[in-house]
């Protein structure tokens, strides 16, 4: 049986850069991803990173049906925006703050919590400030005028697997670390 050819079309490619750059920058949730895979192993840290991963292909799409629609639509949302992902963050700064110490061994997590694991990130990443200008900002630099690309699928496929290319390596990078002890 053969396998399926990766994309190389140029926009895929180009789109997939754009995860992997978005996604790269170590920030509350590279932090949060980086936390989860040291004290619950990689299996939760893999579903966290892809959390974001998708939340990041949700804004690849819209800026591949519509960046200029999207580009302004946020910028007039800004504010609201910015509260809300500030209200996020510091909730679960004081939820970590507040809460016992972490066991030596924590147990592994079943696959409820693992969909819990990914649908909070897939949240968080959504409401991330820096996400969200990070994607305005390039998507914006790509517009040219036309609202939908030729071929918004390798857009939106590049920008997810760049995204959980990047979370992968993060979550093995932990893996090698082991368990915090």
């Amino acid at each position: 049986m053969d396998l399926p050819a990766l994309p190389s079309s140029p926009l895929f490619l180009q789109s997939l850069w754009i995860g992997l750059s978005i996604a790269a920058p170590v920030g509350p949730i590279g932090l949060l991803t980086i936390q989860r895979t040291l004290e619950q192993g990689t299996r939760a840290g893999l579903a966290t990173g892809l959390g974001a991963a998708a939340a990041d292909a949700c804004y690849g799409a819209l800026g591949a049906f519509g960046s200029r629609l999207v580009i302004d639509a946020l910028a007039q949302a800004r504010p609201v925006l910015l509260g809300l992902g500030c209200a996020v963050l510091l909730w679960m700064a004081w939820s970590l703050w507040r809460a016992s110490p972490a066991p030596n061994a924590a147990p592994l997590p079943g696959e409820t919590q693992l969909g819990k694991l990914f649908a909070g990130t897939f949240v968080l990443t959504l409401s991330n400030p820096s996400t969200i200008f990070s994607f305005m900002a390039i998507f914006g630099a790509l517009a040219t005028g036309s609202a939908v690309p030729a071929a918004p699928g390798p857009m939106i496929a590049g920008v997810f697997c760049g995204s959980a290319l990047w979370w992968l390596v993060l979550c093995a990078g932990g893996a090698l670390a082991g368990p915090v002890r």
